[in-house]
C-alpha cells in the first residue's frame, strides 16, 4: 500500500547542477528528510530524467518516499514512489490508470476546498494547499486562508499538506489548523545548514501541542 504523507516533505529546487542537487539532497535525507518530490521547472527531457533517476535511489536508500512533480511518464520511468498533479497537469484518473493503485498521487487544490473534495472522490492519496505564506519560490501563487485548512480537515479523510512561504517560525499556525505535511523548497535547501534545517522543522512534530492537532501523524 502507498506511504501515508507526513512530516517534512521537500521540494527540489531549480536550475542546480546534479552533483549540487545530490549533495543537498543527500544531506537532507541523513537529517532525518523522509519524503521528497522532485520538482525543476527549468529541466526537462532528458535533463529531467537524469536528475530523477539520481534521486530515486537516493531516497530508496534512506528509506525516503520519493514523489516525482507533474509528470506521470517521468515517474514510471523512475519507479518513484508517486506522483504530484497540479491543475493543468494530466487527470487524476489518467494517472492512476498509469501508475496502478501501488502509487501515490497528490493533487494540488490551491485554495479550493471544493477541489480538494472532488480529489479525494477521485481517489487521491494526499491534497497539497497553498501558498500558504508569501513565497519566493512562487511569488504571484494564490494564497489560501488557514479557515479553509480547517475546513478541509473537518471534512477531509487524507493527508493535508500546505506549500508555500513556510519557515520553522511559521509552521506552527499550519500544524494548529490541522495540516499533516509541510512542503518546503527555498526554506530547506537554501539553508545554510541543511541538515540541521531538517532537525528545526521535525522538531515541530515532537511538540506537545503539534501532536494534539495531527490527524494519523
Amino acid at each position: 500500500m502507498p506511504r501515508r504523507i507526513e512530516g517534512l516533505y521537500g521540494l527540489t529546487p531549480d536550475g542546480l547542477p546534479l552533483e549540487a542537487l545530490a549533495r543537498l539532497v543527500a544531506q537532507a535525507l541523513a537529517g532525518g528528510l523522509r519524503c521528497l518530490q522532485y520538482r525543476d521547472k527549468t529541466a526537462a527531457g532528458p535533463e529531467a530524467h537524469a536528475r530523477a533517476a539520481a534521486l530515486a535511489p537516493l531516497c530508496r536508500r534512506y528509506g525516503a518516499t520519493f514523489i516525482v512533480n507533474d509528470d506521470v511518464s517521468l515517474a514510471q520511468a523512475v519507479d518513484a514512489d508517486g506522483v504530484h498533479l497540479g491543475e493543468h497537469d494530466c487527470a487524476l484518473a489518467q494517472a492512476r490508470r498509469a501508475l496502478g493503485p501501488g502509487k501515490l498521487i497528490g493533487i494540488s487544490c490551491y485554495d479550493s476546498l471544493e477541489r480538494a473534495l472532488e480529489a479525494q472522490a477521485g481517489g487521491a492519496d494526499y491534497v497539497a494547499f497553498g501558498a500558504a505564506f508569501p513565497s519566493p519560490t512562487k511569488p504571484g501563487a494564490r494564497r489560501v486562508d488557514l479557515a479553509v485548512i480547517a475546513q478541509a480537515r473537518a471534512r477531509l479523510r487524507l493527508p493535508i499538506v500546505a506549500i508555500g512561504g513556510i519557515r520553522p517560525d511559521n509552521a506552527p499556525a499550519l500544524l494548529a489548523a490541522g495540516v499533516d505535511a509541510i512542503a518546503v523548497a527555498s526554506s530547506l535547501f537554501a539553508a545554510p545548514d541543511v541538515g540541521a534545517q531538517v532537525a528545526a522543522f521535525n522538531r515541530l512534530w515532537r511538540q506537545p501541542s503539534a501532536k494534539s492537532c495531527l490527524v494519523g501523524g
